[in-house]
């Protein structure tokens, strides 16, 4: 496990002995209040120096914050045994493989990690039955790099699957590098080009160039809300110098087209399309700015850009096939539908000139959408914790389901190419391990590929799940998952662990995770929810968990927490919640608003200050999902979903376990770090409020198996270490 790059130290005897009975108080931090005074209203900020992550105090705070945690939690009980069963969950349940890719011809593409090893290797294979090979082992980058870890962040075969060009990044940091390599030798074609954080890197019908979007290089002292803003994407022939890449579309190259600072581009193509498509985004929110041209365009001087849709025709995504352009809109249909654009059409036209593809359904939420060979649609419709894969055929037909018999979700694979006969599909639910399908419908059954050869672990206890609709504060129902051993009986409470995240509109889907046993075969339980800000009923549910209306998300969430509670699964002594990054307002906001329903909390990588979020760099791309401070009506909901600024002075809080890697480039670690500080000094409940940092991780992608599972060990061992504490306590 890598922190600091340290040794733990050593601990004391009585902690040896597996007893945490007291601990030193964390070390102190020093109080300068910066208030800001917002629409006449003043907030004070006592922790804004920690903002400046890069001055030597701030480190030394942090190193001392992150050397406190650790030797906290070395001495909890169980914490070792955890991390050993955890471990061995995992390499039990064998390789894990993902992001597979279909290229023409029948070669395949994907990221595995073998069982007890690291990293996910980018492995190529021709067909099922063809030779497995290594194309890239990130574990000799990191063995280069001393034990930096180093990670594949994306990877696009060219269409032919000749060529491949991916990103790496290191310790975490996601600021990628992007490659390009021959597939059969596995040299590289030119130099890398750096800067290409983002995977939206795209291959030219030809197969002999491509186009990236490349951040600027920032001069010294920049602010970092200079980051994401002019953007750029380029155009290059393979294995030419990065300085003949020709500037293709952006802020800085279409002036006539009035882009935002913030419109970072993508330009796409598609094998059987004579046209590209431009689309814009802020990295945040998929609906922005759409545009195409004639691929021929790229041989002009000129390329004339004619606009498709604007942000208020709510695009949130797109495909191109031959002389059609499939939009996917939320606007007058809340549950999605998809929309064709005849390119061809005399005058031109934009998105109003579309016609109805697949229409909005009555039940479920429409998504992706997965064009087969001869045009086939096929489109992703997910309700409750569950996505199903539907083909449509001709107008009034009824859609087919391609994976009738699969228990839980079946996810299309797209088909780039277009060019194969059947549909595969990955298939995930709460209980069994997912696989990968090649179906053809319900006429055929479906054929396991055997590119997933997962096990449930020896010893894993059969399973209960229960799906519930829980009335929130003002009626709503919200989505519940409950999970536990079949044999768990309900004769008091069970440490139990609420998970909740809940904005952009996405939605936790039913999964299987097999280093969970550890936690539900010690009799816990796993609860999941879809408050509002999910996508869980469409885009009227994420929208009533948004900006002026988040407080529904974490209300949503306390909802959730008293079902569990009331059903006898917990009591306020067993209940712990979890947030990750966005979800640290679902979890930071239930537990500062109802501090008396948890034992503790885990703030994993969380936004906890909104009110200062902004003036960071992914901040500034986040002000289309929370609002922004310089609008009267969104400080005020910014203020009031911001955790840092809620935690008040002597409330009994519950234990508090705050995650972050040093490098995460999407939330900020000042912000774990302030709301560490403020909860250190404001609460009386006398329970730990652990800062657990990672000086080798970031916002989680590109964690070694060895993180994550140290990680993981430390959240089982703080949850049930506090459960035993309350316990003791009348």
């Amino acid at each position: 496990m890598i922190r600091f790059d340290r040794l733990r130290d050593a601990v004391s005897l009585a902690a040896l002995c597996g007893a945490v009975t007291a601990f030193a108080a964390p070390p102190p931090t020093p109080v300068r209040d910066v208030p800001q005074t917002f629409h006449g209203v003043s907030v004070p900020d006592p922790y804004r120096d920690l903002e400046d992550v890069k001055s030597p105090a701030t480190q030394a705070w942090f190193k001392a914050q992150g050397e406190y945690a650790e030797s906290v939690l070395a001495t909890m009980p169980d914490r070792q045994a955890l991390a050993d069963r955890i471990e061995a969950l995992g390499r039990a349940t064998g390789d894990s493989v993902r992001e597979i890719v279909r290229s023409a011809g029948g070669r395949l593409f994907y990221l595995k990690r073998e069982a007890g090893h690291a990293q996910f290797k980018l492995m190529t294979r021709d067909g099922l039955k063809g030779r497995e090979r290594v194309l890239l082992d990130p574990e000799a980058l990191t063995k280069k790099a001393q034990g930096v870890p180093h990670a594949v962040n994306y990877f696009v075969p060219s269409w032919d699957g000749k060529r491949l060009a991916y990103g790496v990044s290191a310790g975490g940091s996601e600021n990628a590098s992007l490659y390009v390599m021959e597939v059969a030798t596995g040299q590289l074609l030119g130099a890398p080009i750096p800067r290409v954080a983002e995977g939206v890197v795209h291959w030219a019908p030809d197969n002999r160039s491509l186009t990236y979007n490349q951040l600027r290089e920032l001069p010294a002292g920049s602010p970092p809300t200079e980051t994401y803003l002019d953007t750029t994407v380029y155009h290059l022939r393979v294995g030419a110098a990065e300085s003949s890449a020709r500037p293709l579309f952006g802020p800085l190259v279409n002036q006539d087209l009035k882009l935002d600072r913030l419109d970072v581009a993508t330009v796409g193509f598609d094998p059987s399309s004579r046209f590209m498509l431009a689309r814009t985004t802020d990295t945040t929110v998929p609906e922005g700015k759409l545009f195409v041209a004639p691929v021929a365009d790229l041989g002009q001087p000129q390329i004339a850009w004619r606009p498709i849709s604007v942000f208020d025709d709510r695009i949130t995504d797109a495909r191109l096939y031959r002389d059609t352009l499939y939009l996917r809109t939320t606007k007058g249909a809340p549950r999605g539908r998809w929309l064709a654009l005849d390119l061809r059409l005399r005058g031109g036209g934009g998105v109003q000139m579309a016609k109805v593809a697949i229409d909005e359904p009555s039940r479920g939420v429409l998504k992706g959408l997965v064009i087969g060979q001869g045009g086939t649609l096929y489109a992703e419709v997910s309700e409750g914790f569950g996505t199903r894969t539907l083909r449509y055929g001709a107008p009034g037909q009824p859609p087919v389901d391609m994976a009738p018999g699969v228990i839980g979700s079946a996810f299309a694979i797209d088909d780039p190419s277009h060019t194969h006969g059947d549909l595969w599909v990955f298939t995930s639910s709460w209980n069994e391990p997912p696989k990968v399908l090649a179906t053809a419908g319900p006429a055929k059954p479906a054929v396991d590929t055997q590119l997933l050869k997962l096990r449930v672990p020896p010893g894993t206890p059969a399973l209960t799940v229960t799906e519930v609709l829980v009335p929130s504060h003002d009626g709503a129902q919200v989505p519940l998952a409950i999970i536990h051993r079949a044999d768990l009986k309900r004769d008091g409470p069970k440490p139990t662990l609420l998970v909740g995240y809940a904005s952009y509109g996405h939605s936790i889907e039913a999964f299987f995770n097999a280093r969970s046993v550890a936690w539900l075969e010690r009799g816990g339980v796993l609860a999941y929810t879809n408050p509002r800000g999910s996508g869980a009923f469409g885009d009227a549910w994420h929208r009533a968990g948004f900006k002026t209306t988040k407080a529904n998300t974490w209300k949503d969430g306390i909802a959730a927490a008293k079902y569990l509670v009331a059903q006898g699964y917990a009591t306020p002594k067993t209940l712990g919640i979890w947030g990750t990054s966005a979800g640290g307002i679902f979890v930071g906001r239930a537990v500062t608003e109802a501090p008396e329903l948890f034992a503790a909390a885990i703030f994993d990588v969380g936004t906890m200050d909104t009110v200062r979020a902004e003036e960071s760099a992914n901040g500034i791309t986040n002000i289309s999902e929370f609002g922004t401070v310089k609008d009267p009506a969104e400080f005020k909901g910014l203020l009031e979903m911001s955790t840092y600024h809620q935690i008040k002075n002597g409330v009994a809080y519950p234990a508090v376990l705050l995650i972050h890697g040093m490098n995460d480039p999407r939330v900020d670690v000042w912000q774990s770090g302030k709301a560490a500080a403020r909860l250190q000094a404001a609460s009386t409940s006398g329970k730990p409020v652990l800062l657990r940092l990672d000086g080798q991780a970031g916002h989680g992608v590109g964690s070694t198996a060895q993180q994550q599972t140290s990680k993981l060990a430390d959240v089982y061992a703080f949850l049930l270490w506090q459960f035993a504490e309350a316990a003791k306590k009348p």
